[in-house]
C-alpha cells in the first residue's frame, strides 16, 4: 500500500503573521499555540512525522490539523463553541438593566437593589447581579467626597508637598493639628466580651459628656500630644519653641483654623521669626500627616472605648502616644504635587462626564 505524500501548506503574510503570533502570545490556549506551530512546520515542508517528533505528538495530531487547515484555514484551527444552554437575557434586555441603573433611581428608594431591578425589568435577582458584576455597577456602595474651593489651592498643595518631599535644610518640618471634640464618655451598660461566632458588644447610650480638647505634633516618627481645654492653642508654638533646638527653624503645616489666626498668635509669630506657618487648603485634611495619626488614635483607642473622666481620658491618649513612641512608624509621603493635581483633574473630569 502506497504511503500518501502530506499536503503542502503555503501561507500568505497575513497567515504566518497570525500563526506566529498565536504561537508566541502567552494568553493563547496551549493547545491552539501547538496547532500553529504544526501548520507552521508544514509550511516547511516538514512530513508529519519529523513535525510529531520536533513538537512532542502524535503524527496522527499533525496530519489531523494539517489537513484541518486546509480545507478552513484560520478558523479551522479556532475551538467551535460548545453546546450549551442558549443565552435567555437578550443585549437589549442588558442595557435596560444598564440604562435605569444609571439613570434612574426606584419609586420608593434612593438607589437599586438586586431584588428591585430584578422585579423592574422582570429578571432574576442572578441575573442583575450577572450584569452589574460584569459591567462594575454598584449602586448600592456611596463614597464621601469634597472638593476644596480655595483660590490658592494649587499654591498651597506645591507648598505643603514641597515640604515633605525637599524640606529645607537646617530646618524641622512638623505637622500640627487639634484633635478637638475628644469627649469623656461613659456608656450606659458595660461593654461585653468577645465571644466565639459573636461580635463584642457595647451599649449604645452615653452617660452625660464631659468634652475634653487637644493638640497634637508630629516630629518625624515620634508625636507629641498634649490634651489641653479648649482655646489653649497659644502654648502648641511655645512648648515646640522650648523643645526644638534654636539653631533650627521651624515650619508647621496647619490647617486654615481661625484659632491658627488669632492676634495672640500673629504677635507671637513676630517675636519667634524662626517660625513659619503652612497651612493647608480649606477642605483638605489629607495634606496633613498628622490626621493619619489621630484617625489611628480614634479608631484603636477612643471610638471604642470607655472613658469615665476627663483624667481616664487623658491618660488614655498619653499612654497610647507613649506607646506609640516607643515604636514610632513613619508615614512616607510619596506624591508629587503634578501627581496629585493631575489625579484631581481626570476625577473631577470623570465625574462631570458622568453627568452629562
Amino acid at each position: 500500500m502506497p504511503i500518501s505524500t502530506p499536503v503542502q501548506i503555503e501561507l500568505s503574510e497575513e497567515e504566518r503573521a497570525q500563526l506566529e503570533s498565536w504561537a508566541r502570545r502567552r494568553s493563547s490556549a496551549q493547545a491552539l499555540a501547538q496547532r500553529c506551530r504544526v501548520v507552521l512546520l508544514a509550511s516547511q515542508g516538514l512530513s508529519n512525522t519529523e513535525i510529531g517528533q520536533r513538537l512532542g505528538v502524535h503524527r496522527n495530531t499533525a496530519r489531523a490539523w494539517r489537513g484541518r487547515f486546509v480545507a478552513e484555514r484560520l478558523d479551522g484551527l479556532v475551538d467551535e463553541p460548545r453546546p450549551g444552554r442558549p443565552r435567555t437575557v437578550s443585549d437589549a434586555k442588558v442595557e435596560e438593566v444598564i440604562a435605569k441603573t444609571l439613570e434612574t433611581t426606584p419609586r420608593d428608594a434612593t438607589h437599586w437593589s438586586t431584588r428591585s431591578m430584578a422585579a423592574e425589568a422582570g429578571l432574576t435577582q442572578s441575573a442583575v447581579h450577572r450584569i452589574w458584576r460584569a459591567f462594575g455597577l454598584q449602586p448600592h456602595r456611596q463614597e464621601a467626597w469634597k472638593l476644596s474651593k480655595d483660590p490658592l489651592f494649587v499654591a498651597k498643595v506645591r507648598d505643603v508637598v514641597g515640604l515633605y518631599l525637599d524640606p529645607p535644610e537646617r530646618a524641622v518640618v512638623l505637622c500640627v493639628d487639634e484633635k478637638s471634640q475628644i469627649q469623656a464618655l461613659d456608656r450606659t451598660a458595660p461593654i461585653l466580651p468577645i465571644a466565639a461566632r459573636d461580635p463584642r458588644l457595647q451599649a449604645l447610650g452615653y452617660l452625660k459628656p464631659r468634652r475634653r480638647a487637644g493638640h497634637h505634633d508630629r516630629q518625624g516618627d515620634r508625636v507629641t500630644a498634649r490634651p489641653s481645654p479648649p482655646g489653649r492653642v497659644q502654648e502648641v508654638p511655645q512648648t515646640l519653641d522650648r523643645e526644638v533646638p534654636s539653631q533650627l527653624d521651624v515650619h508647621l503645616i496647619l490647617d486654615n483654623a481661625s484659632t491658627h489666626k488669632t492676634p495672640t498668635i500673629k504677635r507671637w509669630l513676630l517675636a519667634h521669626p524662626r517660625f513659619v506657618l503652612h497651612f493647608t487648603p480649606t477642605s483638605s485634611s489629607w495634606l496633613n500627616l498628622v490626621e493619619r495619626w489621630l484617625g489611628e488614635l480614634t479608631n484603636k483607642k477612643i471610638k471604642r472605648g470607655t472613658h469615665r473622666s476627663v483624667r481616664h481620658l487623658n491618660t488614655d491618649i498619653r499612654a497610647w502616644n507613649e506607646t506609640w513612641n516607643e515604636n514610632p512608624r513613619p508615614y512616607v509621603w510619596t506624591k508629587t504635587a503634578d501627581q496629585i493635581l493631575d489625579s484631581i483633574s481626570r476625577y473631577c473630569n470623570r465625574i462631570n462626564a458622568s453627568r452629562h
